[in-house]
């Protein structure tokens, strides 16, 4: 693993880390990233990633990829699959693949031994009822009629229900804990339940399946893992984690330890909210570039180094924070800005007309492929008598201060010379179709004449050269910093109905529009694009915007925050 992708700053879990190896508690470090395989990992799961698989790397241990998948409604392979493309993109791979499942046995050993113990039961309260009986935070709850039920018939019970006797929700099994405990989830937990469902893995072999609970601190226990790496929700969970393992002969006791979500503004990290917005047709599907799934984002175009490096940059705490898209954006400006050539890119076409050029003739101009990098070499730009501008690059009747084309006006065309606005051309319904100018042989670049001064560069593209293509300008998914605020609105009214503005006829460079899916461009004065991964083919080519060139968000939160 490159150094690029260990930790480098410092924090209060790398500390522990340091001092449990410098005290003898552990020779090696085991981590792991068990995700549920029920859906696609977002970019608040890379920051668990990127940690485990850091911390791990940083101190020579190994880090597990572990399947949650003890719910057989909700998961299957081709969630699993998701996952793994996913943490291999971002840069990492696992020293082991393991799945919950491959411990379903033990799970169910160590339940048998807990029932043995006289601190497990089998529940015939329903979930309603369960919950009624446990309490609040402010009242303690009662204890199940059930709760003093003799361990064999515990046993026999569990066995039947293991058998598939049972409809699902039947019965549950219990941990006999402490129903007036302070900390609610000890005041007895499931940890079994009916589930009559063929599992993607270990098809129809069982009928009751293991509770979160349960099943993460048992497999983590069988792994060896040495740190187990939670989000701060799971902090209230850890008293559970801790006494379940000391009441079952485990081969070892991880130390769990917490650390604050990764959230991001403008977006929805909720696993359900995501399958919501795929269901119900408001994204085209789990990779939809707009989506901030690990599968949207790389398709986005977002480099896997900058994800990395953001996460590194925004370092690990207990503090929970909703951190501005706008940072993740600059990151990947600044890996973009190193990484990506330079070309030309006309989105909104307007035919500029140079009316002293040589028709039928082409003239070839250099210009840098990357203007920090001259390694990356320099490239042909074809030049024409017809060329194509941006339309809002031309004002008929500008501001003072429009530095563009306008009548009569100068600017330079990029790469190329001065050009002066001579007349305009309009259709039957007034509209601007077409500029006729004149350029200045003698200012050309690389010439002794373009030293000669004008206020305005614009871009273009040859219209002899030029080839269409489909853009898509992809933005923030939501017009508010937080859709989930506001409890009594659907989080769904806050879309934002432009997050994806489809351009038919844009114009590009000739070599733009033979590149190959995930290669990446600076439209200059535009952004940055990237060819689809999934939609561009040869022939049929489709650029997603990854981002912008600044952030015009700052400006519009800016009206905002003062309107």
């Amino acid at each position: 693993m490159s150094n690029d992708k260990q930790i480098t700053s410092t924090n209060f879990i790398r500390n522990i880390v340091i001092r449990d190896i410098e005290s003898g508690k552990h020779s090696s470090i085991v981590t792991r990233f068990p995700p549920e395989p029920n859906g696609h990992l977002h970019i608040g799961h890379a920051k668990s990633i990127c940690l485990n698989f850091g911390i791990a790397d940083e101190f020579g241990g190994t880090t597990h990829l572990r399947f949650d998948d003890t719910n057989p409604l909700k998961e299957n392979e081709d969630f699993m699959n998701a996952i793994m493309e996913d943490v291999r993109w971002l840069g990492f791979e696992w020293d082991r693949l393991c799945h919950a499942s491959d411990y379903f046995q033990q799970l169910y050993e160590y339940a048998i031994h807990l029932i043995k113990s006289g601190k497990a039961y089998v529940e015939e309260l329903n979930a309603e009822e369960i919950r009624a009986y446990r309490g609040t935070l402010t009242e303690v709850g009662r204890e199940s009629p059930f709760r003093d039920r003799p361990v064999t018939e515990n046993l026999d019970r569990f066995e039947r229900m293991k058998a598939g006797e049972f409809e699902d929700g039947q019965y549950v099994l219990r941990a006999k804990i402490d129903m007036s405990a302070a900390n609610i989830n000890l005041r007895d937990p499931v940890i079994y339940r009916i589930r009559n469902a063929s599992h993607h893995r270990t098809g129809d072999q069982w009928h009751i399946y293991p509770m979160y609970d349960w099943a993460h601190g048992i497999s983590d226990a069988i792994e060896g893992i040495t740190h187990s790496l939670c989000t701060l929700e799971f902090e209230d969970h850890r008293p559970l984690y801790d006494w379940l393992l000391d009441n079952i002969p485990a081969p070892s006791h991880p130390r769990q330890i917490e650390f604050a979500r990764g959230n991001l503004d403008y977006t929805v990290m909720s696993k359900r909210k995501l399958r919501q917005l795929v269901e119900e047709g408001h994204v085209s599907g789990w990779d939809d570039p707009r989506m901030p799934t690990l599968a949207g984002i790389r398709r986005r175009g977002y480099p896997p180094e900058s994800i990395r490096a953001f996460w590194d940059a925004m370092g690990i705490s207990k503090s929970e924070s909703i951190i501005s898209m706008g940072v993740l954006e600059n990151q990947v400006r600044d890996d973009l800005n190193v990484r990506a050539p330079r070309t030309m890119a006309v989105l909104d076409p307007l035919k500029l007309v140079l009316t002293n050029f040589p028709e039928g003739e082409t003239q070839w101009l250099d210009a840098a492929v990357h203007p920090q990098n001259e390694a990356m070499g320099i490239r042909k730009v074809p030049v024409t008598r017809e060329i194509w501008v941006e339309r809002s690059d031309f004002m008929e009747d500008p501001p003072r201060k429009f530095f563009r084309l306008k009548p009569g006006g100068e600017v330079r065309l990029r790469n190329a010379f001065i050009v002066k606005c001579n007349e305009i051309v309009k259709n039957e319904q007034g509209e601007v179709v077409e500029l006729h100018c004149e350029f200045d042989p003698d200012s050309r670049s690389g010439l002794p004449g373009a030293s000669r001064k004008v206020k305005g560069t614009i871009h273009w593209v040859s219209a002899v050269h030029g080839v269409p293509v489909e853009v898509r300008l992809c933005d923030r998914l939501f017009t508010v910093p937080n859709p989930l605020a506001d409890k009594s609105r659907d989080f769904l009214e806050f879309l934002n109905a432009h997050s994806l503005d489809v351009i038919e006829g844009a114009i590009v460079e000739a070599a733009v529009a033979e590149g190959a899916p995930g290669d990446l461009y600076q439209f200059e004065r535009t952004g940055y694009f990237v060819h689809d991964i999934v939609d561009s083919t040869p022939g049929k080519p489709v650029l997603n915007r990854i981002v912008t060139l600044r952030d015009s968000w700052a400006r519009i939160e800016k009206e905002m925050a003062a309107g």
